[in-house]
């Protein structure tokens, strides 16, 4: 079996494949974890009293199929041809055949869509609060987005930052109401209702954004050392897009079976359609992912 992306979904595949005797190796471009080896605290994953670090917990979740087998290759995987009862994976370093292959490529965060964005990564724009927070210590910056990534990043960046600014769509948090109480009460957080970021203000840096009320139209300006982006995510589905069907969002079309359309392949954790996205939901979906290509292999489909 080849699991593309070393997430809790993939290495919990890896983990389930290699302790039913396949042959398994992780493909992973960057780090054990993916996306939840850039979360700072993970609260709501069962079995650590205290909370974990997400780096802390991918690498666990690396060692763990080891114990069995499973290899990790640190490549980037350049295509794949899913058809057939032989699949291919060609990698930075060559190719790769399986029988069955999972795919748990995730999902990374989704751009605002304004001009200038791109090259203003690292100067002003960042996706990733855990990760680039303590660039703006003392600092005013904005938080676009309403959810609960959102809602964790305005917290973690309160404790930092001098004064934090969400601006949102609606006039209220889409966050679940365990986020409300707190946010409310951090005296440094301030809320920008129904309005939008049309427009990011800068020299070599960012300095500052134009927003647009959606309800009114008016438009203002607003000085900012930073804004972290937190609109959602988009599917990394752009290696099997031509190859398998996808929904109109991007995701993989697979039920909570993991199958696809295509037999012998199966989607794990963000990259597939479901109703919550989360460890605990990815790390569910490989345990299943394995239970029905046990069952593809020997023929049963």
């Amino acid at each position: 079996m080849i699991v593309v992306g070393g997430g809790p979904g993939g290495y919990t595949a890896a983990l389930y494949a290699a302790r039913a005797g396949m042959d398994t190796v992780v493909l992973e471009k960057l780090s054990a974890g993916g996306q939840m080896a850039l979360t700072e605290q993970i609260d709501n994953y069962p079995g650590f009293e205290d909370g974990i670090d997400g780096f802390s917990l991918g690498e666990k979740m690396k060692r763990g199929t080891e114990r069995f087998g499973v290899e990790t290759k640190l490549t980037e995987v350049l295509s794949l041809e899913l058809s057939g009862s032989v699949k291919k994976a060609v990698t930075s370093e060559g190719a790769m055949y399986a029988k069955s292959i999972v795919l748990a490529t995730g999902a990374g965060p989704r751009e605002l869509g304004v001009d200038g964005e791109q090259a203003l990564i690292g100067k002003g724009v960042h996706y990733c609060a855990a990760c680039d927070g303590m660039f703006y210590r003392n600092k005013t910056v904005v938080i676009a987005g309403g959810g609960n990534t959102a809602a964790a990043d305005a917290l973690i960046l309160s404790r930092i930052c001098k004064k934090v600014i969400v601006v949102h769509r609606r006039g209220t948090l889409k966050a679940t109401k365990i986020y409300h109480e707190p946010l409310i009460k951090t005296e440094n957080v301030e809320f920008l209702w129904d309005s939008e970021i049309i427009a990011l203000l800068h020299n070599e840096k960012l300095t500052g954004i134009q927003i647009r009320n959606v309800k009114t139209g008016e438009e203002s300006t607003l000085a900012c050392d930073g804004v972290f982006v937190s609109v959602g995510r988009k599917p990394s589905t752009e290696l099997m897009k031509d190859q398998i069907e996808i929904d109109p969002a991007g995701y993989i079309i697979a039920d909570e079976s993991t199958r696809t359309n295509i037999p012998g392949v199966f989607a794990v954790g963000d990259v597939r359609t479901k109703a919550l996205r989360q460890v605990v939901t990815a790390v569910a979906d490989g345990a299943t992912a394995v239970h029905y290509a046990e069952e593809y292999l020997a023929g049963g489909m």
